[in-house]
């Protein structure tokens, strides 16, 4: 199976009749077809060497012989993107594409879950069926919404979920470890944390392990960074 072009739909033929789920082939799993809550499925690759593809079903369709196609809206991958993967990209990141495609049934390997950021960072345990969306992605021009993304620590970059972060006792900024001189496993035994600037702060009250949260429950954001500009840089470079 493979993707057709942004705005190049597959063909759809006429006397289809349309239904509410389909069983996966080979398994129990049911999938549900709908605009606003379709079942998130993974999609089997033209290139076994390829991760699945993740969609998100809008519809089911079967015709007269119970041939079944679905209509997906499909989620990128950073490194499918016109920026490509950047350093605050998530290893289960996605974006939300406005690439709509028709594809057979019998290509969706199972089911997998899309999280909102915030509650993908919630989460105690991380599945190989999770993932998790920020961004919506518009596959011809390479622009984003929101087009401005919170950044954290001394190099202003935006939080990945996949890294430590310690959070300074006194401003109560965030920080990676390798930002503030530290390696992960120092940072892991800290009980407490001051930054560069609140270190020589005698009046900081320090807090039993200031790194457990995480930055994308911090509501003390202070700059923003756009990432249209971000991808034309990228862009120029290359």
């Amino acid at each position: 199976m493979a993707k057709t072009r942004p705005g190049v739909p597959s063909k759809i033929k006429t006397g289809r009749k349309e239904l509410d789920t389909y069983t996966i082939k080979g398994t129990n799993k049911v999938v549900r077809g709908s605009l606003t809550s379709g079942d998130y499925v993974l999609m089997r690759p033209s290139d076994a060497g390829k991760p699945p593809y993740v969609a998100r079903v809008e519809k089911i369709e079967a015709d007269a012989r119970n041939n079944v196609k679905v209509h997906c809206r499909w989620y990128y991958r950073p490194e499918e993107s016109l920026g490509g993967r950047r350093q605050f990209h998530g290893a289960k990141e996605l974006f939300l594409s406005d690439h709509f495609d028709v594809q057979s049934a019998h290509t969706i390997e199972g089911k997998c879950i899309v999280h909102t950021f915030k509650n993908y960072t919630r989460l105690e345990n991380v599945g190989a069926e999770d993932y998790y969306c920020r961004f919506e992605y518009k596959a011809a021009t390479g622009a984003f919404t929101p087009d401005r993304v919170a950044v954290y620590c001394k190099c202003e970059m935006p939080y990945n979920p996949d890294d430590l972060m310690v959070q300074c006792d006194g401003c109560k900024d965030w920080y990676h470890p390798a930002c503030v001189g530290m390696t992960t496993e120092e940072a892991k035994l800290l009980d407490h944390f001051a930054c560069a600037e609140c270190s020589s702060d005698d009046d900081v009250k320090k807090s039993q392990n200031g790194f457990a949260a995480s930055p994308a429950d911090d509501v003390k954001v202070r700059l923003y960074l756009s990432l249209v500009i971000a991808c034309v840089n990228v862009l120029l470079v290359l």
